[in-house]
């Protein structure tokens, strides 16, 4: 068993920053690769970004490739989301999901363990 919670999430003007955390607990969490996923109101969840359990293999969505950046501390059974330049487009609920072992990392399916999310509004 896993467990997420986000936070970390606010409300920010376009071109501002935040940074979410997710708080992990579980024996095997540490193994396990990492994503965040975004769902903005009335669209599907979408991938966002991920890190392998060890943090040296990165992936990312191209529309944040440059502004985000995601990295662990699996000692702190932590997993960040530094997020730069947002935009109103980035309006969305984020969560944070651990993989299952040999899942892909971008796909939504692959992850079987879920935070409960943290709200993100960017204003323009």
């Amino acid at each position: 068993q896993v467990q997420l919670v986000e936070s970390g999430g606010g409300l920010v003007q376009a071109g501002g920053s935040l940074r979410l955390s997710c708080a992990a607990s579980g024996r095997t969490f540490y193994s396990r690769d990492v994503g965040w996923f975004r769902q903005p109101l009335g669209k599907e969840r979408e991938f966002v970004a991920a890190v392998n359990w060890r943090g040296g293999n990165i992936y990312y969505a191209d529309f944040v490739k440059g502004r985000f950046t995601i990295s662990r501390d699996n000692a702190k059974n932590m997993v960040y989301l530094q997020m730069n330049s947002l935009k109103p487009e980035d309006t969305a609920v984020y969560y944070c999901a651990a993989n299952r072992v040999g899942g892909r990392p971008s796909r939504l399916e692959d992850y079987d363990y879920w935070g409960q999310g943290t709200q993100v509004t960017v204003s323009s």
